[in-house]
């Protein structure tokens, strides 16, 4: 069964899960332990395991069986947005790109602390090239790292057909887009005008 893919970003979503009945998901890791899913719930009733109150079955054979996971992260970025106004301008307004070569910044950023020398192989200068450095940094879009940007658009957005986790667009692009209010917002906060 081919189930959509839902994430939604919070500034707390331990707060949203105190509200909301849930049964967290959980995800079996490659030695055949057990683990709560960091981000996966469910809002209708699956099967429970009752000592740890997870979800009994992995979140991959809980969508096979038509259960629906929905992700709730914590984006904390919008601790520092006022208003969806703000919000607005932040997301829309160009960054200083050149930021993100600089680890000390880039490790400000969600989902590319770390990453720098990937930053530094790739110089993205838009949205869409972040949201390829995003879905490079999943397993099966490394070996693009360093090539060039003409091979790595046409590439990275393919499924692969070895299974093994990539980003999908839609989501990357989403991410980027969140990561360029991110750069914004500091920028705003150190007090440099964009």
């Amino acid at each position: 069964m081919n189930l959509p893919d839902v994430d939604i970003d919070f500034a707390d979503r331990e707060q949203v899960l105190k509200l909301l009945p849930h049964v967290p998901a959980m995800q079996r890791l490659p030695n055949g332990n057990r683990q709560k899913h960091k981000s996966g719930v469910y809002f209708h009733p699956v099967p429970t395991n009752p000592f740890t109150g997870w979800c009994d079955l992995d979140y991959q054979q809980s969508e096979e069986l038509g259960f629906f996971k929905v992700d709730l992260l914590n984006v904390s970025l919008y601790q520092g947005v006022k208003s969806k106004e703000h919000l607005d301008q932040l997301a829309n307004q160009e960054p200083l790109w050149d930021l993100l070569l600089q680890d000390d910044f880039s490790n400000l950023l969600f989902h590319l602390n770390g990453h720098g020398d990937v930053l530094k192989k790739t110089c993205p200068t838009s949205v869409e090239q972040l949201a390829a450095v995003l879905a490079m940094i999943r397993p099966a879009k490394r070996y693009l790292i360093g090539k060039p940007w003409t091979t790595i658009m046409k590439e990275v957005w393919t499924k692969p057909e070895s299974g093994e986790y990539y980003f999908k667009k839609a989501h990357a692009i989403a991410y980027a887009v969140a990561i360029v209010a991110q750069m914004n917002l500091i920028c705003e906060q150190l007090g440099f005008n964009v």
